[in-house]
């Protein structure tokens, strides 16, 4: 696991793939199932690894949290990043900041958590998250009334936050004044786009930002970084022919669950088993399998036709 210090370009220099998480059948890590995708990546170019929503962290207890640390950071590679998310709530956040702050992992991302929160509130707390963690924090921002553009900008330029993953959702992505807004007051380099493929082109080429998360680029990790270098070097045919081999997927999760169609789509596509799904979540529904399987083959073997980069 890459434990220097985060640096600002490096948020641009890979895509940032959010990855489910694998259990056996009694809910217990399966290190071999994680050991055999995280290489699946690892192999594609994909140096930073978020587990947060697709890893289902919402629903982890706290006395699995140091053993899933623990876990990812002695499987990954010496130059892959790991963030493990924490949270959402204030009280879940504390208790593993105190387990962060005994490893040598460099930033953690906050889970979004809607209602009973106040932008005064989350300010303050994420300050104190920081003090107790002792590293900068990422934030997942999915609603303008989470944190206004002046405090985050205000967080950041004061080192709480390293980074912004931006995932409001809108019917066009182009058309977002809140994000431009942000964007005025947040270096762009810090800002990564949170919601998949879809509207990825638009926010990397069109606002300037550094890079987006994916969950099918887990499936696809050298695709994901081909699309990635021909959005960045404006190369419109080519990243539209990449982009358009993510759609089946990336549509079948929007249609059907974001996470649940990813953690089955991994498992068949034969990259690795991701077994079991925590509870609270299912897996999706029996009816769609089959679709999700021949979208999830489709994509792992185009990916197969893409050149490998160093």
């Amino acid at each position: 696991m890459n434990v220097s210090p985060i640096v600002e370009s490096e948020f641009a220099s890979t895509v940032m793939a959010v990855p489910p998480l694998a259990r056996n059948a009694d809910l217990s890590l399966d290190v071999e199932a994680n050991r055999k995708l995280i290489q699946h990546m690892e192999a594609g170019g994909v140096r930073t690894l978020l587990y947060g929503g697709n890893a289902n962290l919402y629903h982890v207890a706290p006395s699995e949290y140091r053993d899933l640390l623990d876990m990812l950071s002695s499987l990954t590679a010496a130059g892959t990043r790991v963030i493990p998310a924490i949270g959402p709530d204030f009280g879940k956040m504390q208790d593993q900041a105190r387990m962060l702050a005994q490893t040598q992992y460099r930033t953690a991302m906050v889970l979004p958590l809607s209602g009973f929160t106040t932008p005064v509130g989350v300010e303050a707390g994420l300050k104190r998250i920081v003090d107790i963690a002792g590293m900068p924090l990422t934030l997942y921002i999915k609603s303008e009334d989470y944190l206004d553009v002046d405090t985050l900008a205000s967080l950041v330029e004061g080192g709480t936050l390293s980074a912004v993953k931006y995932a409001i959702v809108r019917d066009d992505p182009a058309n977002d004044p809140y994000l431009k807004r942000l964007l005025q007051s947040v270096n762009p380099a810090r800002v990564i786009s949170g919601m998949g493929e879809r509207p990825a082109l638009v926010h990397v080429r069109d606002f300037g930002m550094a890079s987006w998360t994916t969950g099918s680029g887990c499936i696809a990790p050298k695709a994901v970084m081909a699309l990635l270098r021909a959005a960045k070097a404006g190369g419109m045919d080519e990243a539209q022919r990449l982009y358009d081999a993510f759609m089946p997927l990336e549509t079948l999760r929007d249609e059907i669950s974001l996470i649940r169609v990813l953690h089955d789509a991994v498992t068949f596509s034969g990259v690795a088993d991701m077994g079991a799904h925590l509870p609270l979540l299912s897996e999706s529904p029996a009816a769609r399998h089959a679709e999700i399987a021949a979208a999830a083959k489709t994509l792992l073997a185009f990916d197969s036709t893409v050149p490998a980069t160093a």
